[in-house]
């Protein structure tokens, strides 16, 4: 019975992390739209594909028993394609001094992977410490990917405006996180529990930011146009009270 409960609540957590990882597409529309990558931060997108990389390899049965993790390794490797994507989009359109900053966020990605799949393999030959060593770099990574979206929350405040915090982010961040702790906490596994009691808070904390400071706009400076038009309005209101004064 509870690993039938398990594994439902792993296809729900497979659902909502989907939603997940595909809410930024709205994001990179706009960004292939405007050609410009504006004020996002590729940071969540790149540590997100950090996390992906080291789940999906968690899951796997050289490092989990058998396939007791398959919906980790199911949902994580749609995930590592989608990420892989976003980041590619952000770098194709960044500025050169965007380009240089992904590239330097990337390389530790590349490296922090690609270590622990060596590591893990060789190090270790029992399924019990390959979790213990592939779980402990995972923990940080999720920790950090729950934790990467402060960066906006900082700009929220300061600009007390959510144009880059969209709404569905957050949300579907709080359901993945809430439904793959409830996972974690099934099976016993400390290290798909744990990131996710970190990610529960701080995505509450994104959606009350979000209800404070969603009805407020971005003042913008007027136009060339607009002040044109003020321009001319003012010189009629002057002359229409020198007539009156005459």
């Amino acid at each position: 019975m509870e690993d039938r409960l398990r594994l439902a609540v792993g296809i729900m957590g497979n659902a909502a992390s989907l939603l997940l990882y595909a809410a930024p597409i709205l994001t990179f529309s706009r960004v292939v739209r405007k050609k410009s990558t504006e004020e996002f931060s590729c940071a969540p997108y790149i540590i997100a594909l950090l996390n992906c990389l080291l789940y999906t390899w968690y899951g796997l049965p050289v490092v989990s028993y058998r396939w007791e993790n398959f919906p980790v390794v199911s949902i994580n490797g749609l995930g590592i394609l989608l990420e892989f994507s976003f980041v590619v989009i952000y770098f194709w359109f960044a500025s050169a001094r965007g380009k240089m900053k992904v590239a330097v966020t990337v390389t530790p990605v590349i490296l922090v992977s690609c270590t622990t799949l060596i590591v893990s393999s060789f190090a270790f030959h029992d399924h019990r410490h390959r979790k213990l060593f592939v779980g402990s770099v995972g923990l940080v990574a999720s920790v950090a990917m729950y934790g990467s979206p402060l960066v906006v929350v900082k700009q929220v405040i300061l600009t007390k405006s959510v144009e880059f915090m969209p709404f569905y982010l957050s949300f579907f961040s709080f359901l993945a996180s809430s439904l793959w702790m409830a996972y974690g906490l099934l099976g016993h596994d400390l290290f798909l529990a744990a990131p996710n009691l970190v990610g529960c808070p701080l995505s509450i904390l994104q959606l009350m930011l979000y209800c404070k400071y969603r009805k407020r706009g971005i003042v913008e400076e007027p136009n060339k146009w607009d002040l044109e038009k003020n321009d001319e309005k003012s010189k009629h209101l002057q002359l229409a009270t020198n007539e009156s004064t005459y």
